[in-house]
């Protein structure tokens, strides 16, 4: 067995050869097949099991009474009860709305399409590909992106995609010719990974790839690069990168619960066929520790699955034929991952068994083994139950999508899975044929299903905490606003994402009501992103009809959108918004406060559109940690604990998610391990997608109000100024009150749907100074500040900080109510300053008491923003093109349009128009 281990990667630990040692030599008193240890590898992994969050845990010797899972799913006590599905299936879901749908009268042919009233719910998902992306960065974000659009598939008995958001988080960048003074020269990383740098511009690419031949819009995200010593001189950097994917939809209500299986029912692959792709990444992905020389690197690669964005489309259309058929022949749908037929298919049947024969999938490559056929995770393919009487219809909706289908296998009853090499034949299904001699030969696998998936016993890890050495923040002495501003504008993580924004489609579907990009110039500065579930009713469509919001704001659609909104169908304003936030550097000070600060971020990238109340805001939770690494798993522990306190005070609840305990790297002899990170994307109802403002300042003289979550605070520990400087510093901004966010939060939103808000944006990386630039940059309007804070605050402290918080603009007509709301309920805000005139030339003046401490243009601080997406653009792009693009920086300005008619006259209202929709490959 150690053997096969080593030689198949399988990645068990002691505790799993003990046990499997058990099982076969006492238990089943056989030795397994090769087929079968692989199958368990991949079934059992940390990847799959999740072993760590429902372990046993002790930290500093004493067991904590509940585990992580339990502490996640205790959130849910505090928040409204508005899941209708939770921890149990491939997404989550939460209650939605009634709205008209179209649907077709006939899904095996074509046919008309009619108007109907339905009710469904708002689902979302994410997960992270880090390891297959670190190996091969294309590939391993294409199929990051496929896998997860199967996950909104493969809820309840079939799910709708609707939108995408996706994060990265690589190493330093050292792009040619635009060193930064803040990345550490020399440092080696491991031979079969991608660098940094190919992996921000080759991962981007996949997931944009995939997105848009699937025809999925991507409309928010993240992206970082980190990589310095601690203050123990102990190197921390993504060299193990984060390649994150979420998934927002919608379902049918009446479709969200899977039918148990019954025995009869076929199993049925629908999707590609079989190749050699993607073989043992459950296992893969589950070493503690990646990369280096002693690891078969071939392994690793094997494991990378390949995308097919046509093929995954044909499924979608299959999929969606199902749910709109008058009868869903899908009874019950899994995606298949990790552990490939041999995981998705036990899953589907568990616990009634079934026969299984290798001679009814269809095969990309003749030369396919049997333990490939099982274990690979060959892309765009899911698992369905199907009744007989139901096959027809099936067949047909595949046969016109031109989607293969196959019928694997048949429902036993018996408890146990049997995969026999043989076609399908009725004999099989008999308990007592299959344990014939010459029957046991022609199976490479039969267990029962309790054995493989029952109640295992739990793995106990013991932990430690760690006390960090932490050094204080030093500046140079002389540094001035202005020479900060230019480093910290400059850091990928602050500066424009338009390089990730350019190639991605942000609105396809017609149901992205907010994406990345506002105003004039369709700058990628939003908030949050928010769906529609109607085309019809006022509402801005974008391309085809539902475009609410997505990350390009402005007269220049200038990527800055933090939130995104999608519509749920074309005849309504009811939809969904999103949002994303995660503080990972704050946390290496205190993973408490990092995660703490991670929920506030995303709460208040989604505090600008107008959702139903607070309390039905739900989160999925994503751990990407080395925790299984030094103290790691403590510190995870504690960022943990922490997160699902503050969501109790807030209430707010996690009802999903996924963690990756395999975030460290080995390079030249030491272990390198990824900052612990908590991604925390929320997903909420929108009664009205149309509520909403973004990051682009929009009138001249205005007046810009700060509230600050924390007032009176301006920590810098884990800031951008501070990476940017080339230090971590010693006290991280924190969640200090999570109520006060909480009312903050509620007011913030109640001004928002009486029309009172005209812009705004959060404070986050960068600082205070960032988010009103950034404003400014969107609506192409320069700004007057004076900054009121205590005599021993630095100007520094007072721009930089990361303090939680919210800018708004609002009318000068306005500002004394809205200032008084916020003082009623207790919650500090102040004017800050007004909006200037329109144009790169205005003037941009900030002062901290009463003294100019920054007096520019705003094309300078515009170019500083835009330059580092720029030198990435030229790297993945003709650089003639981009060239030109950013020489006309200077001369940019929004589109003015001259309508020299009523829009309204011009619609068709006497006889409507028939149109027909012609569809080929």
């Amino acid at each position: 067995m150690e053997k096969v281990n080593k030689k198949l990667g399988l990645a068990f630990d002691s505790w799993d050869m003990d046990f499997y040692m058990d099982m076969f030599v006492n238990k089943l008193k056989r030795d397994p097949t090769s087929v079968e240890l692989f199958d368990l590898a991949q079934s059992n992994s940390e990847h799959s099991r999740h072993w760590f969050f429902k372990g046993k845990l002790l930290l500093d010797g004493k067991e904590i009474n509940e585990s992580l899972i339990d502490m996640v799913a205790s959130t849910q006590k505090t928040s409204n009860d508005n899941n209708v599905i939770k921890f149990g299936d491939n997404s989550s879901a939460i209650k939605g709305f009634k709205h008209t749908k179209l649907r077709p009268t006939n899904v095996r042919d074509p046919s008309q399409v009619v108007k109907e009233e339905t009710e469904s719910d708002i689902i979302f998902t994410a997960e992270t590909h880090n390891m297959p992306t670190a190996v091969a960065p294309f590939s391993g974000a294409t199929t990051g992106t496929g896998g997860r659009i199967r996950d909104v598939q493969g809820v309840g008995r079939g799910g709708h995609t609707v939108a995408g958001t996706a994060g990265y988080s690589v190493g330093n960048l050292h792009i040619p010719g635009y060193e930064m003074p803040w990345e550490e020269k020399g440092w080696e990383y491991p031979n079969n990974f991608a660098s940094p740098l190919q992996i921000i511009i080759d991962a981007s690419n996949g997931a944009s790839d995939y997105g848009n031949k699937f025809g999925e819009p991507l409309i928010s995200g993240f992206v970082q690069s980190y990589g310095l010593k601690n203050g123990d001189n102990v190197r921390e950097e993504f060299v193990k990168p984060i390649m994150f994917s979420g998934g927002i939809g919608y379902m049918p209500h009446n479709m969200i619960k899977k039918n148990k299986p019954e025995k009869g029912m076929m199993l049925v692959k629908v999707g590609g066929p079989v190749y050699r792709i993607g073989v043992g990444g459950g296992a893969a992905s589950s070493v503690a520790v990646q990369g280096g020389d002693a690891r078969d690197h071939a392994l690793d690669f094997g494991a990378v699955q390949r995308g097919d964005a046509e093929m995954g489309n044909r499924l979608n259309r299959v999929v969606r034929g199902c749910l709109e058929a008058d009868i869903n022949p899908v009874e019950s749908i899994h995606d298949q991952g990790a552990g490939g037929n041999g995981n998705v298919l036990k899953e589907l049947v568990e616990p009634e068994g079934a026969v299984v024969y290798t001679k009814e999938f269809q095969l990309g490559d003749p030369t396919i083994t049997t333990l490939e056929l099982w274990g690979a995770e060959y892309q765009e393919n899911d698992a369905l139950l199907c009744s007989k009487e139901n096959r027809a219809v099936l067949e047909d909706i595949c046969r016109r999508e031109r989607c293969p289908v196959s019928f694997v296998g048949e429902v036993t009853g018996d408890g146990y899975m049997s995969l026999v090499e043989d076609s399908y034949t009725n004999k099989y299904l008999n308990r007592n044929e299959r344990l014939k001699p010459e029957t046991q030969s022609k199976m490479p696998y039969d267990l029962h299903l309790e054995a493989v998936l029952g109640n295992m016993p739990r793995k106990t890890f013991d932990l430690v905490t760690e006390k960090r050495t932490k050094l204080p923040l030093s500046l140079p002495q002389n540094v001035t606003v202005h020479d900060a501003l230019n480093r910290v504008l400059r850091l990928v993580n602050v500066a424009s994402k338009r390089y990730l924004t350019n190639k991605v489609d942000r609105c396809v579907t017609g149901l992205i009501a907010q994406q990345q990009c506002v105003g004039p110039l369709h700058t990628p500065l939003a908030d949050c992103a928010i769906i529609a579930l109607s085309y019809y009713d006022l509402v801005d469509r974008c391309v085809t009809g539902l475009i609410a919001q997505q990350q390009c704001v402005g007269p220049l659609h200038t990527p800055l959108a933090d939130c995104a909104i999608i519509a749920l169908s074309y005849y309504d304003l009811v939809g969904s918004a999103t949002s994303i936030g995660t503080q990972n550097i704050k946390g290496l000070l205190d993973p408490a406060a990092g995660a703490r600060m991670s929920l506030g971020e995303a709460l208040t990238n989604l505090v600008f559109a107008g959702i139903s109340e607070l309390e039905d805001v739900k989160c999925s939770g994503n751990w990407m940690w080395a925790g299984k690494t030094g103290a790691e798993g403590g510190a995870l522990v504690q960022a943990c604990r922490a997160v699902c306190d503050a969501m109790a005070s807030v209430g707010v609840a996690v009802d999903g998610g996924k963690d990756s305990l395999s975030m460290c790297a080995q390079v030249a002899g030491e272990k390198v391990k990824s900052p612990g990170t908590l991604v925390v994307s929320t997903y909420a109802p929108c009664p009205d997608i149309t509520v909403k403002i973004e990051p682009a300042l929009l009138q001249e003289g205005s007046a810009l109000v700060y509230v600050p979550v924390s007032p009176g605070k301006y920590r810098l520990g884990g800031s951008a100024l501070a990476q940017c400087y080339k230090q971590l510093g010693d006290n991280p901004p924190d969640l200090d009150d999570p109520t006060v966010l909480k009312t903050m939060f509620k007011v913030t939103q109640k001004l928002l749907k009486e029309g009172k808000l005209l812009s705004g944006h959060d404070v986050s990386e960068g600082g205070f100074i960032t988010t009103a630039l950034e404003m400014g940059i969107g609506g192409i309007r320069g700004m007057n500040l004076d900054i009121q804070v205590e005599q021993n605050v630095s100007d520094i402290q007072a721009l930089f900080n990361e303090e939680l918080g919210i800018i708004f603009e609002v009318s000068r007509n306005n500002v004394l109510y809205v200032l008084n709301e916020y003082k009623k309920n207790g919650v500090n805000a102040k004017q800050i300053g007004t909006s200037g005139n329109y144009g790169m030339n205005a003037e941009v003046t900030i002062k901290v008491n009463g003294k100019k401490v920054l007096d520019t243009k705003l094309i300078d601080v515009y170019r500083m923003w835009e330059e580092t997406s720029y030198q990435l653009e030229c790297l993945q792009a003709n650089s003639d093109c981009v060239r030109q693009e950013w020489l006309g920086l200077a001369k940019r300005k929004g589109v003015t349009y001259n309508v020299t008619f009523d829009p309204s006259s011009a619609v068709v209202k006497t006889k409507p128009i028939r149109v027909a929709v012609l569809r080929e490959e």
